[in-house]
């Protein structure tokens, strides 16, 4: 029996949807300096932007708001986001500035403690939920050892940026242009908090 123009269509469709869906495989979201936005955009059935967010604060302690706005600011929420590369002679692609990658911009070795702390050896760098759950992790040992506040977005960003170290050196006082980097993003962090209760999320 022949099979219906209908059906074929139908299937054509249902497997675009489910390629789509794939987590790490899809396109940024369009709006992404509203969190409303974006978790409209990402609430397929095979990643769930909003629902990650939420397990993470529930599980690490650290605000959606925060979460979201250290994200948007280390990749505009590009799965496979990579710093620059560097020019060998001025004008020869060469390395890149860092192994930075992913949702994050988590560093290799960063990235390998996240693994081995959390007994998560399969988290993926371009998987949006591992990615969210690992500046989670990352914002709660500085919250710890630091002693700051779990919705301190300037400082949490500091640290994130220069790492436990160069934070506690305090390497970031003389740079005022990474201080103002910082300020942005605890500026989106406000807006994404207020945002939020503009369209229902609860934060």
């Amino acid at each position: 029996m022949r099979t219906s123009h209908f059906v074929k269509i139908a299937g054509l469709t249902l497997v675009a949807a489910l390629a789509a869906a794939l987590p790490g495989r899809s396109a940024a979201p369009l709006e992404i300096d509203n969190v409303c936005a974006v978790f409209s955009q990402k609430a397929g059935w095979f990643e769930d932007w909003q629902q990650a967010a939420e397990e993470t604060q529930r599980e690490r302690g650290v605000p959606v708001p925060v979460l979201m706005a250290t994200l948007r600011k280390e990749s505009a929420f590009q799965h496979d986001a990579k710093p620059p590369r560097t020019f060998l002679l001025g004008f020869i692609p060469w390395k890149r500035v860092s192994s930075a990658y992913g949702y994050s911009q988590a560093l290799d070795g960063t990235w390998a403690q996240y693994q081995k702390e959390t007994g998560n050896a399969s988290a993926k760098r371009t998987n949006f939920k591992d990615a969210v759950d690992f500046v989670g992790w990352y914002h709660d040992k500085t919250a710890r050892q630091f002693g700051i506040a779990k919705d301190d977005a300037y400082n949490l960003y500091l640290a994130y940026y220069f790492g436990w170290t160069g934070y506690g050196r305090g390497d970031w006082k003389e740079k005022p242009g990474l201080q103002a980097y910082a300020r942005q993003t605890e500026e989106m962090a406000r807006d994404y908090a207020a945002q939020l209760k503009t369209c229902g999320q609860q934060v």
